[in-house]
């Protein structure tokens, strides 16, 4: 039974130490340094604590296979927390199609998004290009807008470290 237990602690450490340490990263990505610490202060610990149970017993290569597969695991459950918290903001870059940038922005700004739109010049000739900054959560509103108004418009979405000013999409109790 304690063997068993030994396995579980060595798991559930690294999935939750390599969970703190794909949060951490963003953390600084998205320039939050606090954070950042304080997460990389209990990700330590945990690593530490982990890797002393493998390490105190190399002779039992389980250890090290329990130890792979909660880093392997830690990734995966990291990476879903952060869906899951969508923290920071994203910019939605889209070049509508034909005549649907009035369109497209228009549905966009009806739901509370702010939009900005510029001209270009592409293969095709002069286009639009809207600009919408939202909160990550909101990512899957606006790309369902822009699917529903114009299914053939170009897009593309970039990690934006910071905002300033701007209209963004209000809900209450949200």
């Amino acid at each position: 039974m304690a063997t068993l237990f030994g396995y579980l602690f060595i798991f559930f450490a690294r999935v939750i130490d390599v969970t703190f340490a794909t949060l951490r990263l963003l953390m600084i990505v998205r320039g939050k340094k606090f954070e950042a610490a304080v997460l990389g202060f209990f990700e330590v610990m945990i690593y530490i604590l982990a890797l002393s149970r493998v390490v105190g017993a190399l002779n039992n290569p389980i250890n090290l296979i329990v130890y792979a597969a909660g880093f392997a695991t830690g990734s995966i459950v990291g990476s879903w927390v952060e869906e899951r918290l969508a923290l920071g903001y994203l910019t939605v870059e889209a070049i509508p199609s034909g005549g649907h940038a009035e369109i497209l922005s228009e549905d966009l700004r009806d739901r509370g998004f702010g939009v900005t739109v510029i001209n270009g010049e592409g293969r095709e000739g002069i286009r639009k290009i809207l600009f919408i900054t939202v909160p990550r959560r909101n990512l899957p509103e606006v790309l369902k807008i822009m699917q529903n108004s114009d299914p053939a418009a170009f897009i593309t979405v970039l990690d934006t470290r910071r905002t300033r000013g701007g209209v963004f999409p209000y809900r209450k109790g949200k």
